[in-house]
């Protein structure tokens, strides 16, 4: 019973990232270009703010699923904590190891890279937490997952010269499409 319901936590909460996230793409624009909302919704198309779609939701409903779960689930901290820090760094991995084979980006592949690395995130979450095995190391995975909110929240406004924070030019070879 323990397993089916951890399960269905766990899939409930792969839906809801799924939608958040993709909700929270446009959040910024939907707010005027509201700055704190900003800190937690991609300000620009830069693959560092993409990970923002699944880090902030993933964390959101991790607080929920570690006060319903930590009960009978005393491992859901530590690998809810992996499973975010693996997932919103697997974002960055897929996008440039597809577009340093293809030369550039694609729409569908984007979003292919968001659904992948959420099911990721979720399915080491699940695993874990039933394994017990990253218990040991929860301290660090805690601290991982608070050094990249902060670094969320300091790069949305001081980016570095770096190209994971460079603007990308999504769909570069498409006309503009009137609304």
């Amino acid at each position: 019973m323990n397993h089916k319901c951890l399960k269905a936590y766990t899939l409930a909460g792969v839906f809801f990232v799924l939608a958040a996230g993709s909700l929270a793409h446009f959040l910024y624009d939907w707010t005027g270009r509201n700055p704190v909302i900003g800190l937690f919704a991609p300000v620009n198309e830069s693959v560092w703010e993409h990970m923002k779609l699944l880090f902030f939701p993933m964390l959101l409903y991790s607080v929920f699923m570690v006060c319903r779960r930590r009960g009978r689930n005393p491992c859901v901290l530590s690998s809810l904590c992996l499973g975010i820090t693996a997932g919103t760094l697997l974002i960055p991995v897929l996008f440039y190891a597809y577009t340093s084979v293809l030369g550039r980006n694609f729409l569908l592949l984007d979003i292919g890279t968001f659904i992948l690395s959420t099911l990721t995130a979720f399915w080491l979450a699940y695993r874990l937490t039933l394994s017990c095995r990253a218990k040991p190391y929860t301290l660090l995975l805690c601290a991982m997952v608070c050094i990249l909110f902060a670094c969320f929240l300091w790069f949305t406004y001081h980016p570095p010269h770096s190209r994971l924070f460079e603007v990308l030019r999504l769909i570069e070879r498409c006309p503009a499409v009137p609304i």
